[in-house]
C-alpha cells in the first residue's frame, strides 16, 4: 500500500509550521510523520512542533529545491523504514522552496503517492509581495503550483480584491484557513497534473546565530527596530533580561512572545540582492 504525501508550501512566514501544528490537533485518527525542511543550518521549524509525540525529520540542507536529492531521499527511507509506518507523510517545504520539484521527486517513488500541495498565504503582507518585482515571481510559483491555497493571517473573510489576485494566479478556491476543516488536507485533495516549468527565483543570503548571552529586553526592541533593510525573515528564541521570547520577523511585522527557552537560537534570511550575511552579523553584534 502506498503511502500519501502532501507538501506543505508558501513563501517565508507565511505560517507553515502553525498550519501544520494546526493539522496534528485535529482528531482524524491518522498516524503521520513530519519532514520538515528550514533554511540555514538550524532547524527553528523542528523546534516549532507542537506535538512531541509526533514523527519528524528536520531537514536542514537549506533549499529542497535546489538540492533535493540525498537528504530527502535518505529521510524519506527513514521514515517508511519504521514501525508502524506512517499513515500519510507531510511534508514542510522551505519557504524559498519550489514546491513542484519536490512533487516530482516523490512521483518517482512507487512506495509513495502524491496527494498534493497546499500553498499557504500571507494574506496580512501578500499585497507587498506582489508589489515586489524581486519576489512576485517566486511567490506567484508557489500559488500556481497548489492543488489548494489557503490563506493566513486574515481575522475576517478575504476581500474580493485578494481572492481575484489568488484566483488570476491559478488559485483554486482560495480558502481562508481559519474557514476549513484542516482534516481536508489528508482526505480530500484532489491533484493537478504536474508540469516540469520553474521559475528561477533569486539568491538568498541566510545567517544563523547560537548563544547563551542575555540581552537587555529594552534594547532588544530598539535592535529590532533597527535591522537591515533587506533582511526579510527571522526566526528564533532570545534569552533576555525579561526572559525568553520566541521571535518572528515577516518583512516589516515583528512579533515576540513569551517561551521558554535555555539559549538564544535565530536564523535570518533575505535576498543577496538586498542584504549580506556581513550585513546581518555586523547588526547582530552591535558593530
Amino acid at each position: 500500500m502506498r503511502i500519501p504525501v502532501t507538501i506543505i508550501s508558501g513563501y517565508l512566514g507565511a505560517g507553515k509550521t502553525t498550519l501544520i501544528n494546526s493539522l496534528l490537533g485535529e482528531d482524524h485518527g491518522l498516524r503521520l510523520s513530519v519532514l520538515i525542511n528550514d533554511f540555514g543550518s538550524i532547524n527553528i521549524d523542528a523546534a516549532l512542533i507542537a506535538d512531541e509525540s509526533v514523527d519528524s525529520v528536520a531537514l536542514t540542507n537549506g533549499c529542497v529545491c535546489c538540492s533535493l536529492g540525498d537528504d530527502l531521499a535518505v529521510s524519506v527511507n527513514d521514515v517508511l523504514s519504521r514501525t508502524p509506518q506512517p499513515d500519510h507523510i507531510l511534508i514542510e517545504a522551505s519557504g524559498i522552496a519550489e514546491p513542484v520539484t519536490i512533487a516530482n521527486a516523490l512521483l518517482s517513488d512507487s512506495r509513495l503517492s502524491y496527494a498534493g500541495i497546499v500553498t499557504v498565504v500571507d494574506g496580512s503582507n501578500f499585497a507587498a509581495l506582489m508589489d515586489d518585482p524581486l519576489l512576485k515571481p517566486q511567490v506567484s510559483q508557489q500559488i500556481r503550483a497548489a492543488d489548494l491555497v489557503l490563506i493566513s493571517k486574515q481575522d475576517e473573510a478575504p476581500n474580493d480584491a485578494l481572492v481575484a489576485e489568488l484566483s488570476a494566479l491559478g488559485a483554486r478556491t482560495p480558502t481562508r484557513t481559519a474557514d476549513i476543516e484542516l482534516s481536508r488536507l489528508l482526505f480530500d485533495i484532489t491533484p493537478l497534473p504536474r508540469g516540469k516549468s520553474l521559475v528561477s527565483h533569486p539568491g538568498y543570503v541566510s545567517w544563523q546565530h547560537r548563544s547563551t548571552e542575555i540581552i537587555d529586553r529594552r534594547a532588544l526592541g530598539d535592535k529590532l527596530a533597527e535591522r537591515p533593510e533587506g533582511l526579510y525573515r527571522m526566526k528564533g528564541f532570545v534569552l533576555t533580561s525579561g526572559g525568553a521570547y520566541e521571535l518572528h520577523i515577516v518583512g516589516r511585522h515583528v512579533e515576540a512572545r513569551r517561551c521558554d527557552a535555555e539559549e538564544t537560537v535565530l536564523v535570518a534570511l533575505g535576498p543577496a540582492q538586498r542584504v549580506s550575511h556581513a550585513q546581518i552579523e555586523a547588526w547582530w553584534a552591535g558593530r
